[in-house]
């Protein structure tokens, strides 16, 4: 039996993907919505799923794991149409592959829609070092990180990365790792000094860059035509495999509780986390908030905390937020494209 929301979510998906710059998606997914009204192949394999399609993104989880499969050499016939194989899409051909491929891998593809999305997209830096930056100068501090979502931690390692948008750069011009983004406007704080004194993340799947599966996963959720993005990818897997950020396997309330019982002085404490918020059941939400404002309330000059959010709260573009204790007022420092490709600074 298909769940109560299904449909809906591939036909939100479909729309949204061209959007979001990936045309192919979207026409996979026009068809596999009409694949579901009919009761075909993807009506199959969906079938008796249980969870929350939207918020759960059942269709780039159905997605990923045929694009693991490609990947992984074991759809050749598909890979011929994605640009991540170096193949080119032509429809209708594209589709028949398609469908071809979750038929005859419908098992491990079903098996693979519990895996919640781990894209730990890289770009997304781009727009929160506007809101580090905006910290680092605001109390003058080193910062100690807190990232909660982390998947493999790769955003912690912001400070690693190079950022370009026309006139506007910052970071080591000699990173491996190249940040290009569309910034209309720039944060006031783009030259601040900055010094990362701590990182660590936390996640319920944290993801083992020195584990080839867990890295394909990874590369398996980002979109197939979307060829920048897996360069970013992979550069930053590669710098981050030399010296890998501590990511703990525990849930972000029990964890936040746990890390942030100490306040040291002379230096910011930062929560931060991005496009994960949704993922959150409203219960552990609201333990996340009860947590990080009781350490709020603990703030002072000297030892204060920052929790920045990047995440879509209405609309298509995302809001980077950050509240700042003592005090604690929330400021919206920018607008952003999910995948950080584009910036609107509000600063």
């Amino acid at each position: 039996m298909i769940a109560d929301g299904v449909l809906e979510a591939f036909q939100l998906q479909a729309l949204l993907s061209p959007q979001l710059g990936s045309p192919l998606y979207g026409q996979l997914l026009e068809h596999a919505t009409a694949d579901l009204q009919h009761g075909g192949v993807i009506a199959e394999v969906v079938d008796g799923w249980c969870g929350h399609p939207v918020a759960d993104a059942l269709p780039l989880r159905l997605l990923g794991a045929v694009h693991y499969l490609v990947l992984d050499g074991a759809a050749p016939q598909l890979a011929r149409y994605y640009p991540s194989a170096a193949g080119t899409p032509r429809w209708p051909q594209t589709w028949e592959a398609f469908l071809e491929v979750v038929r005859a891998h419908r098992h491990f593809i079903r098996a693979r829609l519990v895996r919640q999305l781990q894209t730990n997209e890289v770009n997304r830096s781009a727009a929160l070092l506007g809101g580090f930056l905006h910290i680092a100068a605001h109390t003058g501090l080193p910062l100690r990180l807190f990232e909660i979502g982390s998947s493999a931690g790769l955003n912690l390692l912001w400070d690693r990365y190079r950022y370009a948008a026309g006139a506007h750069c910052w970071g080591n011009p000699t990173s491996p790792v190249l940040i290009q983004s569309q910034w209309h406007g720039a944060p006031k704080a783009l030259a601040a000094a900055v010094r990362v004194d701590g990182r660590v993340g936390c996640d319920l799947h944290p993801m083992d860059l020195r584990n080839a599966e867990q890295v394909r996963t990874l590369e398996s959720f980002v979109w197939p035509d979307q060829g920048e993005r897996f360069t970013q990818l992979r550069a930053a897997i590669a710098l981050a495999r030399t010296d890998p950020p501590r990511v703990s396997r525990q849930t972000a309330s029990a964890w936040l509780h746990d890390q942030l019982g100490a306040a040291p002085r002379d230096v910011a404490t930062v929560v931060f986390h991005s496009i994960m918020w949704w993922y959150l059941g409203e219960a552990e939400r609201e333990a996340v908030t009860r947590v990080i404002a009781a350490r709020g309330a603990r703030a002072s000059r000297t030892s204060p905390l920052a929790w920045l959010q990047l995440e879509v709260r209405s609309g298509e573009q995302a809001d980077l937020a950050v509240r700042i204790w003592p005090g604690g007022e929330e400021q919206v420092l920018a607008r952003s494209h999910p995948h950080g490709g584009e910036i609107w600074w509000a600063e």
